[in-house]
């Protein structure tokens, strides 16, 4: 075996990297592929996690276009702007409203962007799928954020 093709295999048998607090390392695209792969990479509790958000946002809004941008899941309408995204911190997978002040009730957690709010889930966390819900259909309805 040539050592070309010893580095392919490698390359392709090793998993993303995690970066800082656990986030995963995956390229930019677009559509549903890279959001699978970069649920897959979540670490320990937080992939069934991401399963979960992955499955709630489809089945609220099952039209919707998948990338990774920046590490991270965005969530929109093609041609249109991204309503949400989420991604690993250390202790918590934090789900990012990116028109989040305009959603009722707001979601708890400022950020500095004016009109972004966050929903942070830890492990232990009893997520009120129904509210999760209602944000999500509400979110898809706003503007979305083109980035």
């Amino acid at each position: 075996m040539s050592k070309t093709t010893k580095n392919i295999q490698k390359n392709s048998d090793s998993a993303p990297r995690l970066l800082s607090g656990g986030n995963p390392q995956i390229p930019k695209g677009e559509g549903n592929g890279p959001v699978q792969a970069y649920i897959a990479a979540m670490p320990e509790w937080k992939r069934p996690l991401g399963e979960r958000l992955d499955g709630l946002i489809v089945g609220t809004v099952p039209d919707v276009h998948k990338a990774v941008k920046w590490n991270q899941p965005f969530y929109g309408h093609e041609g249109e702007g991204w309503f949400l995204s989420f991604r690993c911190y250390t202790n918590y997978v934090q789900i990012q409203f990116f028109r989040g002040t305009s959603l009722d009730p707001v979601p708890p957690k400022a950020s500095k962007h004016e009109e972004v709010r966050y929903l942070d889930i830890y492990e232990d966390d009893d997520l009120d799928e129904d509210q999760l819900v209602s944000w999500i259909g509400q979110a898809s309805k706003l503007p979305g954020e083109k980035m």
